[in-house]
C-alpha cells in the first residue's frame, strides 16, 4: 500500500506529459492534475502540504492551498517576475533597449560572423552574475532585458539566446544562494568556505563543457529548423532615444551588484532585493523621460505601459508558475520523493554509488517538479547520516547533489525561470528545454566523472 502513492504519481506524470505534448492548456492541466493528486493523497490518508491557517475541513483545504500559493508566489517570485516584465515593457516603449543595442553593437561587432560564440560566452558571464543576484527568474529576466536584444541583433536566434540565458542559472552557488546556505548548514561548513574551496573548483569544467555543447546544439537546431537570424546583421536599428538611455536596461544589474552582500562596499550594509532594484530603475527611467519630454502628462500616460507589462506577465507566467506549484505539491503529497528515497536506500550501493544515484534522482525530481529547492531539501538532510555510515566526507556527497538540483530545474518545462523567459522571448517552454537537455545532461555526466573518479 505504501508504494501505491509513488506509482500513482508516476502515472500522473505520464498523463500530464502526454496532455502537454498534445498542446492542452498547461495552466489547466497542471492545476487539475495537482488537485486530483492532493485529493487522492487524502483518500490514501497521506498528509497534505501544511497550511498557515487550515479551514477546518480537508475538502476546503485543497482550495485553500491554491489561495496560499497565489499569496506566496505573488509576494515572492511572482512580484519579481511581474516587476521585471513591466520594466522590460517600459524600457522598450521609451527606446532604452534600442539605445543599449546601438551602443553594444559597436564593440561586439566582431561577433557578427560568430553569433554562436557570442551566445556561449553569455554562460560564464551570467554564472558570475548569478553569484551576486541569486534569483534564477530575476537574473534571467534582467538578462532578457539587457542581453537578449543584443544577441538577436548579432544574429543569434531567439531560441538560442533564450537557452543560454536560462543556462546561466544552472548552478546555484555563492554565499547568497539559498540552496548553498542549506547545503553548507547541513554539512556544518561556513558558506564562503564551501563556495571558494568546493563549488568553484567543480563549476569551471562544467561551465566550459556547457559553452562547447551549447555552441554545437544551438547551431545544429537552428540549421535544422531553418532559424536563420543573420538578416539582423545587416539591419541598423532606428534609435529614437538619447544614447544615455542605454544605461537603463543594465541599471538593475549594476544596482544589485554594487549593493550585494558579496562585495560589502559600504560600512553600513545596504540590502536590496530584485524588486526594489527594478522599482528604483523604473523611476530613474521616468526621470529621464521627464527631462526629455518636459511634459508630465505625456510621461504619466506612458506609465500605463509598465502596469500593462506587469499584467501580461501575471496572466501568462505567474499563473502558470502557481499551477506548476500545485502540481509539484500533489506529487510530493502522493509520496513521489519518498518513493525515490526508498529506491535509493534499497540498492545496497557503496558511498560513491549512493551519491551518484541520489544526484541523478535529484536531477530528475527537479526536472519533473520544476523546483530545485524542493528536491534538494528532501534529499539533502539525509547526507550526514549516510556519509557517517559509509565513512566518507559529507561535502563530497552533497556538492554534486546541490548542483544537480538547479541543473534539473533548468530542463523543466514547468520551472518558473523557463516559463518567464519563454514568454518574453516568444517561444515555447518545450523548445527551450529541448535546447537545454543535451548540454545539461552532458554536464551532469561530466560532473559525476570529474567529482567521483
Amino acid at each position: 500500500m505504501e508504494s501505491l502513492g509513488p506509482i500513482l504519481s508516476l502515472l500522473f506524470i505520464a498523463v500530464v506529459a502526454r496532455l502537454l505534448l498534445k498542446k492542452y492548456h498547461p495552466h489547466a492541466v497542471l492545476l487539475f492534475a495537482g488537485l486530483i493528486m492532493l485529493a487522492l493523497s487524502l483518500l490514501l490518508k497521506k498528509d497534505l502540504p501544511p497550511l498557515s491557517i487550515p479551514t477546518g475541513f480537508t475538502g476546503f483545504d485543497l482550495f485553500k492551498l491554491i489561495k496560499e500559493s497565489f499569496s506566496e508566489t505573488n509576494a515572492g517570485v511572482g512580484l519579481i517576475i511581474m516587476s521585471i516584465g513591466g520594466f522590460v515593457a517600459y524600457i522598450d516603449h521609451i527606446g532604452a533597449s534600442r539605445a543599449l543595442v546601438h551602443i553594444a553593437m559597436k564593440p561586439l561587432g566582431l561577433f557578427k560572423s560568430k553569433p554562436y560564440l557570442a551566445a556561449s560566452l553569455v554562460i560564464p558571464i551570467g554564472q558570475m552574475l548569478f553569484v551576486a543576484i541569486p534569483s534564477a527568474a530575476g537574473l534571467s529576466l534582467l538578462l532578457m532585458a539587457s542581453l537578449f536584444p543584443i544577441l538577436t541583433n548579432l544574429g543569434v536566434s531567439k531560441l538560442s539566446a533564450a537557452s543560454v540565458i536560462t543556462a546561466t542559472t544552472a548552478f546555484g552557488m555563492g554565499p547568497a544562494s539559498a540552496i548553498t546556505a542549506s547545503a553548507s548548514n547541513i554539512i556544518g561548513m561556513e558558506s564562503v568556505n564551501f563556495f571558494v574551496n568546493h563549488q568553484i573548483p567543480l563549476v569551471w569544467p562544467l561551465s566550459l563543457s556547457m559553452m562547447v555543447t551549447y555552441y554545437i546544439v544551438n547551431r545544429y537546431f537552428d540549421k535544422k529548423n531553418n532559424l536563420d537570424n543573420s538578416k539582423n546583421n545587416q539591419k541598423e536599428q532606428v534609435v529614437d532615444a538619447p544614447i544615455i538611455y542605454a544605461v537603463i536596461p543594465i541599471l538593475p544589474i549594476i544596482i544589485l551588484i554594487v549593493f550585494s552582500e558579496i562585495f560589502n562596499f559600504f560600512k553600513t550594509p545596504i540590502k536590496l532585493d530584485t524588486t526594489t532594484a527594478m522599482i528604483i530603475s523604473l523611476f530613474v527611467a521616468v526621470t529621464f523621460e521627464l527631462i526629455r519630454k518636459r511634459s508630465f502628462k505625456t510621461v504619466f500616460d506612458s506609465f500605463k505601459v509598465f502596469w500593462n507589462g506587469m499584467g501580461n506577465i501575471f496572466k501568462t507566467v505567474v499563473t502558470l508558475i502557481i499551477a506548476a506549484e500545485i502540481f509539484a505539491k500533489g506529487l510530493i503529497s502522493l509520496g513521489f520523493i519518498d518513493g525515490l528515497l526508498a529506491v535509493t536506500q534499497s540498492l545496497g550501493l557503496n558511498a560513491v554509488g549512493i551519491s551518484i544515484v541520489m544526484t541523478v534522482m535529484i536531477f530528475l525530481a527537479s526536472m519533473l517538479m520544476g523546483s530545485g529547492n524542493a528536491s534538494f531539501f528532501a534529499f539533502g538532510p539525509l547526507v550526514p547520516k549516510i556519509a557517517d555510515k559509509m565513512g566518507v566526507e559529507s561535502v563530497s556527497m552533497i556538492l554534486p547533489m546541490e548542483f544537480s538540483a538547479n541543473m534539473g530545474r533548468t530542463v523543466s518545462p514547468i520551472a518558473g525561470v523557463i516559463i518567464a523567459v519563454s514568454e518574453i522571448a516568444g517561444v515555447s517552454t518545450l523548445q527551450i528545454v529541448k535546447r537545454n537537455l543535451i548540454p545539461l545532461g552532458v554536464a551532469l555526466v561530466i560532473m559525476l566523472i570529474y567529482h567521483f573518479i
